[in-house]
C-alpha cells in the first residue's frame, strides 16, 4: 500500500485503511467508456497529486477565484489537524456529561449542523451521556418541542455557525437565551459554547460574553465539507462516541483514495468519475440507496453534492429517502449508489442491484466495515465531489446563489417591519382564493388548469422537489412521505424532499442554480402556536414565511416551475389532500375548496 507524502503511515491508520479497501465497487454499464476517459484524464493531469497539493488552478484559471478556492481546501488536512484537539475535546465532553447536564441541545443550520445530524441518527448517543438534541428549523412547532423536550436547567446549548451571522441560529440562541434568563440564571453564557471562525461576529460575542467554551475552527474549511472539523467532532464527543477512532477512519480513508493508489481502484475517482459523467449524459439523478440505519446518509450527500455541483446551468441532483423500487421504475437518468454494511446487505437487495446493473443502470456498491467507519465515508464523498467539479468546471467550494433566498427574505421582512405583513412575489399568479400561487414559468405551461395540473409540468428528466415549511409531527411527515410516492408513480420522474429553511442551506443552491430541470412545490402553513424572537419585531413563524417566500421569490426570479401552496392549519389530512388535488388533477375550484375546508 502507498501513501501521499501529507498521511503518515501510522498502524492504525493503516489496519483501518485495510479494512475499507475492496469495499466499494462501479457496474458503469454505459457509462464505462466514459469512465475509463474520464480516469485517463485524471492520471494524465496529475488531479489527484494537485488535489492533495491544494492547487486552486484545478477548478478555475481565475487569479481571484483561485484566491478564494485556497481558503477552502483546509477539510484536506482538517483530520491530521484535529488530532491535537483529542484530549481538549474528550476532556471538554467529560466535564459536561459530569457536570450536570442531562442534554445538549445543537443550534445550527446547513454544514453547521448535518454532519452532527447523521452521526446522532447513525451511532445514536452513548449510554450515559446526554440526550442530544437538534434544532435546525424556525418552525414554531420545531422551537417549542425541543423547549419541551428538555430540561433548561440542565441543558447545554452549541451555538454553530461558519459566518457567525446566520439569522436562523442566533435567533434560536436568543430565545433560549431568554428561557434560561427568565428563570433568574445570572450566568447564562454558562450554558453556552460556540464553534464558528476566527473573527467572526459570534467568535467575538461568545468572548465578550463569556460562553463556558468557544472552539474555533479551521477558517479554510467551508461548511459542507467541516464533518471532520470541530463542527461534527465537539457533537460526536459529547454524544460520548471515540473521537479519536472517528479522525483515525477519515485518515484511513485519505490514505486509501491518496495519490499512491492504482487510478482504477481509487473510489473517489471512481466515484466522481460517475457523477460528472451522469450529469453531463442525462443521468444527473444521483440516487443514494440506504437501509433504515443508514439512511441519514443522504440528508449530508444531499448538502454536499448539490451545493458543490448545482450552480452555472450545471449540476448533479442527489436524490435520498426515495424508497428503493425495481430497475423498471426508474427511468433512464439515474446513477444508483447503494450505501450499506459490511455483512449486512440481504440477498433481496442484492438481487435488485443486479437487476438495476444488468437494466443498463450504472450503480456503485459501498460497504462500511462498520458504523463507525462514518468520518471515513465523509471523506471519500468529499474527495469524489471535488474531483467532480474538476471534471464538469465548476468550483465545488462556491455557492454563488444561496444569497438571492437571504436577501430576498431580508426584504420581506422589511416590508413586514413597515406594513405589518408579508407578500408573495409580484410576478407570481395567485389561485384557489388566498392559499396557492403559481410561478411566472408555472403558469407559461398550465395556462388555465390552474394548480390541480401543475404535475403535467414534469418532463421526461425533470426532478420534483417537495419544501415543506412544518415541524417535526410523524403524521406530517407520513402524509409528505405519501405526497412525494404517489407524484413519483404518476411523472416516474425522480422526487426530493426538503424541509424548510434546512433545504435553503442544502439543495437551494442547485435549486437555482442548476440545469434548470426542477419543478418546485412549495408547502407553508399558519403555526398552530407562534413564537416571539426576543430583540426582533418578528415571530418565528413570520421569519419562516418570509424564508418560504424569500425562495419562491428567488426560484421565480431563476425562471423555474413553482407551486407554492399555504395551508390554513399543519394537518396531515390537507396534505392528503393537496395530494389528491395534485396527482387527480382537479380544477382550481376543486383545489380550492380542498385547501379551505
Amino acid at each position: 500500500m502507498h501513501s501521499s507524502d501529507s498521511i503518515p503511515a501510522e498502524p492504525a491508520v493503516l489496519a483501518l485503511a485495510d479494512r475499507l479497501d475492496g469495499r466499494f465497487a462501479l457496474w458503469a454499464g454505459p457509462l464505462s467508456d466514459g469512465v475509463k476517459a474520464c480516469l485517463e484524464r485524471l492520471s494524465h493531469e496529475r488531479v489527484l497529486e494537485r488535489l492533495f497539493a491544494r492547487e486552486p488552478a484545478l477548478w478555475s484559471a481565475d487569479p481571484a477565484v483561485q484566491a478564494t478556492i485556497a481558503n477552502r481546501l483546509g477539510w484536506l488536512g482538517s483530520p491530521d489537524s484535529m488530532v491535537e484537539s483529542v484530549p481538549r475535546l474528550t476532556a471538554f465532553a467529560a466535564a459536561i456529561r459530569d457536570g450536570g447536564f442531562t442534554h445538549v441541545v445543537l443550534l445550527g443550520m446547513g454544514g453547521s449542523s448535518l454532519a452532527p445530524e447523521v452521526m446522532r441518527a447513525m451511532l445514536g448517543v452513548r449510554p450515559g451521556w446526554p440526550a442530544f438534541h437538534m434544532l435546525d428549523s424556525t418552525d414554531p412547532a420545531a422551537v417549542l418541542a425541543i423547549e419541551q423536550a428538555i430540561d433548561i436547567d440542565h441543558t447545554l446549548f452549541l451555538l454553530a455557525s461558519k459566518s457567525g451571522g446566520t439569522i436562523e441560529p442566533n435567533s434560536m440562541a436568543a430565545y433560549f437565551r431568554s428561557r434560561i434568563e427568565v428563570r433568574g440564571v445570572a450566568r447564562w453564557a454558562d450554558r453556552f459554547v460556540a464553534i464558528t471562525d476566527e473573527g467572526t461576529a459570534l467568535h467575538r460575542r461568545a468572548v465578550d460574553e463569556h460562553f463556558r467554551e468557544i472552539f474555533v475552527n479551521r477558517s479554510d474549511i467551508g461548511g459542507r465539507y467541516s464533518a471532520v472539523s470541530f463542527f461534527g467532532l465537539v457533537p460526536a464527543a459529547l454524544m460520548g462516541h471515540d473521537v479519536a477512532a472517528m479522525i483515525d477512519w477519515a485518515r484511513a480513508m485519505l490514505w486509501v483514495c491518496g495519490p499512491g493508489r492504482p487510478v482504477g481502484t481509487n473510489s473517489a475517482m471512481l466515484l466522481g468519475a460517475a457523477m460528472s459523467l451522469g450529469a453531463q449524459h442525462g443521468r444527473d439523478k444521483l440516487t443514494l440507496a440506504a437501509p433504515p440505519p443508514l439512511e441519514s446518509f443522504g440528508l449530508w450527500v444531499e448538502q454536499l453534492v448539490a451545493e458543490s455541483t448545482g450552480k452555472h446551468g450545471h449540476g448533479v441532483v442527489p436524490i435520498a429517502g426515495e424508497r428503493l423500487a425495481a430497475a423498471s421504475s426508474y427511468g433512464p437518468d439515474r446513477v444508483m449508489v447503494h450505501l450499506g454494511l459490511v455483512g449486512q446487505t440481504s440477498a433481496a437487495i442484492r438481487d435488485q442491484i443486479r437487476e438495476m446493473a444488468s437494466s443498463g443502470m450504472p450503480i456503485a456498491q459501498i460497504e462500511l466495515p462498520e458504523a463507525e467507519a462514518l468520518a471515513a465515508e465523509f471523506v471519500r464523498w468529499e474527495l469524489a465531489t471535488a474531483i467532480a467539479g474538476v471534471l464538469l468546471g465548476v468550483n465545488p467550494f462556491d455557492e454563488p446563489n444561496v444569497q438571492q433566498a437571504k436577501d430576498a427574505t431580508q426584504r420581506l421582512l422589511a416590508h413586514y417591519a413597515e406594513n405589518r405583513h408579508l407578500a408573495p412575489p409580484p410576478s407570481t399568479r395567485l389561485i384557489a382564493g388566498q392559499y396557492a400561487w403559481l410561478s411566472a414559468c408555472a403558469q407559461a405551461v398550465v395556462g388555465d388548469g390552474g394548480a390541480g395540473r401543475f404535475l403535467s409540468v414534469v418532463e421526461p428528466g425533470d426532478y420534483l422537489a417537495i419544501l415543506a415549511f412544518v415541524g417535526p409531527d410523524p403524521a406530517l411527515a407520513a402524509a409528505l412521505a405519501r405526497l412525494r410516492e404517489s407524484a413519483r408513480e404518476l411523472t416516474r420522474a425522480a422526487t426530493t424532499l426538503g424541509y424548510g429553511p434546512r433545504y435553503l442551506h442544502s439543495t437551494g443552491q442547485l435549486h437555482k442554480g442548476g440545469a434548470g430541470n426542477g419543478v418546485f412545490l412549495v408547502l407553508t402553513t399558519d403555526p398552530v402556536t407562534d413564537v416571539a424572537i426576543p430583540g426582533q419585531g418578528f415571530s418565528f413563524g413570520t421569519l419562516e414565511l418570509a424564508q418560504a417566500l424569500g425562495d419562491v421569490a428567488s426560484l421565480d426570479a431563476a425562471g423555474r416551475r413553482v407551486l407554492h401552496i399555504h395551508l390554513p392549519r399543519p394537518e396531515p389530512a390537507l396534505v392528503d389532500a393537496i395530494c389528491r388535488a395534485l396527482t387527480d388533477g382537479l380544477v382550481r375550484a376543486d383545489l380550492h375548496k380542498v385547501i379551505s375546508t
